[in-house]
């Protein structure tokens, strides 16, 4: 995993168990992941997460195709999973570009969990790096899939 200067932290707070909440977020990752964020042609179908060390991170969009996002860095259910997004400054896959998206699963109590959120690397933009800060700060970025991933985790 990698240190990083340039980064994105987002934190949110469901009313549910850590393992709940990490369920929701791996294995369910279509029901949170806003479906105008599509690589390919869309809306997006369903993302995808392969649980495991090496995994897939992908997309299959409105016409079945697949797109790549990145893949699983480390896994470590139910407290975290740290992710490559490979995803370049005009949002196309390029596996020669490496950013992390590190997300803790934090239990506050057996029903209450903070989830939280690093994208970090972000100097792999290199000039384009503070542009994309602000970009994944935009409500519309990480804070979207945040909230609905709460929507989503809550809705037991």
């Amino acid at each position: 995993m990698m240190t990083s200067e340039i980064a994105v932290r987002k934190s949110v707070t469901v009313e549910t168990s850590q393992e709940h909440a990490f369920d929701v977020f791996v294995h369910q990752a279509s029901s949170w992941w806003p479906p105008e964020h599509c690589l390919g042609e869309p809306p997006l179908k369903e993302a995808i997460v392969e649980p495991k060390i090496g995994g897939r991170w992908y997309e299959i969009d409105s016409r079945n195709a697949h797109c790549d996002w990145g893949h699983v860095v480390a896994y470590d259910a139910p407290k975290s999973i740290v992710l490559a997004w490979q995803i370049i400054a005009d949002f196309k896959y390029d596996p020669a570009i490496y950013t992390e998206v590190e997300v803790r699963f934090v239990a506050e109590t057996p029903n209450t969990t903070r989830v939280e959120l690093e994208h970090r690397g972000l100097e792999a933009y290199g000039d384009k790096a503070e542009a994309m800060r602000e970009l994944f700060e935009l409500p519309d970025a990480w804070q979207k899939g945040l909230d609905l991933f709460v929507k989503a985790a809550n809705a037991r």
